[in-house]
């Protein structure tokens, strides 16, 4: 299957844990006839697991009636992977450091950690009406290295 570049995939999927592996499978879909590692790849792909499990369990607090907005923004050397719920929102500063030592055994609060580390960049934005939006970016490499003007990096930077 050959992708054209650049293209933008947008879902809108049910507020459930199974949908997880259908957005990842289209992931994969649409990262397939791409020249990106296999170990980028599968960064990528836990990202976006992170992502998905923050809107569903935290953003909208396990809501059945609520909904998950994704799209998948290819370029020719970067993606975006845009996630979005309709909760309350939620202060990313306050989210405490998984690597602090009163944290290292708890079983939560990893996900934004990963998603800092796996992708080249991550960006929340807020609605006036609620709901989180997070944009995980990440670069292809290779040919693509310091094209579109953006350096990489965290929110952090």
């Amino acid at each position: 299957m050959s992708s054209p570049v650049p293209q933008t995939i947008r879902l809108r999927v049910g507020n459930r844990y199974e949908n997880i592996e259908l957005v990842q499978a289209i992931l994969e879909e649409v990262l397939e006839p791409l020249e990106i590692d296999d170990e980028s790849r599968y960064w990528m792909d836990i990202a976006l697991r992170e992502a998905l499990t923050n809107a569903i369990k935290h953003g909208n607090a396990l809501d059945p009636r609520k909904k998950v907005e994704v799209a998948l923004e290819v370029g020719a050397c970067a993606i975006d992977i845009v996630v979005e719920d309709e909760g309350s929102g939620f202060d990313p500063a306050a989210v405490e450091d998984p690597l602090a030592p009163d944290n290292l055994l708890k079983t939560q609060g990893r996900g934004i950690f990963y998603m800092r580390k796996f992708m080249d960049k991550i960006e929340y934005a807020f609605g006036a009406a609620g709901g989180t939006k997070v944009r995980l970016h990440k670069k292809f490499g290779g040919a693509c290295a310091g094209a579109e003007g953006d350096q990489g990096g965290t929110d952090e930077d």
